[in-house]
């Protein structure tokens, strides 16, 4: 572990304790910073990259930036004993490592990632040690939740009965910066945005359960319009029906989660998935191929067991009149060209996530776009009413993006207001109960991150 040593806690008042200084921590840091400030707390920024925890560090009294392998057991746990709570922003499968230190050590835990089986096998020693872990405290999951929660209870108040839900949300660029075929760029983690939809989905319409395999989530995706934006598409995200029990809605005949993108996205992102360009398991044939063009050219020949081009492809299984569409999208990202395969690649997911991160990433001064929309159906009395929340945040370059925003604020925000003793719940917890989404939304808020409704 590199930089100055940890102050002693001694000196402190509290400690919080960030693992990860990536693309979504921008914000969440500076939120940090300046509560620390004002209460005279600090910030322990920890990343096995000390350079970029440093530069969202900067030169600041209350916070520090230190060089940390979390896969080193001792390293973890020197960071974790000077803290007062944790909040890991690693990528998902590395929460468990913090998560079983919090425990042993007796630390209160928040992340932005959903609750796996590795963390749920957790709860009983979490709540027998009466420590507070909260998940699923981000953008989506995270504000979703909350906001719908505030919803539901505020109908369920008046006597009323929720009929249907479907909560949609998206990270996309903002419509000014828009200027490439997929109509998307990368705002968060690249290998989440490669393998989304990998595990299915499943979700309950007009009291019909519907699941789709990975290759089915991406086709034929359904349009919405809303406000003044471009068409947006919705594809089903993961597991909706493990929701319906915590969100209290088993009475409810449609309940549906989805993930937006801009209409073209979809449809070129089906090809992608059909042709097994997100494979991480085919390592024995990524090794058979110099260059994009050879590994390009030997899925598309397993398709048909002999060679055939992209376009032949559409014309045999794409039915939409969206060849042309596909076409200059795949040409964007050069899969055809004889440039040589990063030697890194393991895998073609590994082969796709180099090209996309290259060729989608957001320029120094591009905007991204955060879109969140509850469609609630519900009645009261027998009279049917709807309520349309939306939620549309900007950010402001590619540094300091809508995504870090607002998947880091929630964070900061409950971080802060355990600290306090406002927020005084134990065990293992997504942010569903009234305690924590009541005062998260209200501060949410004061940072312009707040819903507009129609009801109807």
């Amino acid at each position: 572990m590199a930089n100055s040593p940890i102050l002693p806690k001694i000196f402190v008042l509290k400690t919080i304790l960030v693992f990860g200084a990536g693309k979504s921590a921008t914000v969440l840091i500076d939120f940090l910073k300046t509560t620390c400030a004002q209460k005279d707390w600090k910030l322990i920024v920890a990343d096995s990259n000390l350079q970029q925890a440093a530069a969202k560090v900067g030169e600041h009294s209350h916070a520090q930036a230190v060089e940390v392998n979390v896969t080193v057991a001792d390293e973890r746990r020197i960071l974790i004993e000077a803290a007062d709570i944790v909040i890991s922003l690693l990528p998902p499968f590395l929460h468990i490592l913090i998560a079983k230190d919090c425990v042993a050590i007796g630390r209160n835990l928040l992340t932005a990632s959903y609750v796996d089986d590795a963390v749920k096998n957790l709860e009983a020693e979490i709540r027998s040690k009466e420590l507070f872990f909260l998940c699923e405290m981000g953008l989506d999951p995270g504000i979703d939740h909350m906001s719908a929660m505030q919803l539901f209870d505020g109908i369920k108040a008046k006597g009323g009965t929720i009929n249907s839900f479907k909560s949609h949300c998206g990270g996309l660029v903002a419509p000014e910066s828009d200027d490439n075929p997929w109509h998307y760029k990368i705002s968060w983690n690249p290998r989440n945005i490669i393998m989304a939809g990998q595990a299915g989905a499943a979700y309950k319409e007009n009291n019909e359960i519907i699941r789709k395999e990975y290759a089915e989530v991406f086709e034929k995706c359904p349009l919405l319009l809303m406000n003044d934006l471009p068409a947006l598409a919705w594809y089903p995200n993961r597991d909706s029906l493990s929701y319906i029990p915590l969100y209290h809605l088993q009475e409810a005949q449609t309940f549906i989660r989805t993930t937006l993108r801009y209409a073209p996205f979809c449809k070129g992102w089906d090809v992608i998935v059909d042709l097994g360009l997100t494979n991480e398991n085919d390592a024995a044939e990524i090794v058979q191929h110099d260059t994009f063009h050879d590994w390009f050219a030997a899925k598309l020949s397993k398709i048909e067991n002999r060679d055939i081009s992209l376009r032949m492809y559409l014309e045999l299984y794409v039915t939409e009149a969206a060849h042309d569409d596909i076409l200059e999208q795949f040409d964007f990202l050069e899969l055809n060209s004889d440039e040589p395969l990063p030697t890194h690649a393991k895998s073609s997911a590994d082969i796709l996530q180099y090209r996309v991160e290259n060729k989608l990433a957001l320029h120094p001064t591009d905007k991204d776009m955060i879109v969140m929309l509850h469609e609630i159906e519900y009645s009261i009395d027998g009279i049917k009413s709807t309520i349309e929340s939306s939620l549309v945040v900007k950010g402001e370059n590619s540094l300091y993006t809508a995504m870090a925003k607002t998947v880091g604020l929630p964070l900061g925000i409950a971080a802060k207001l355990i600290l306090e003793e406002k927020i005084k719940l134990k065990g293992l917890h997504i942010p569903t109960s009234k305690e924590i989404y009541e005062p998260v939304l209200e501060e949410l808020k004061k940072n312009a991150v707040e819903f507009t409704e129609i009801h109807s």
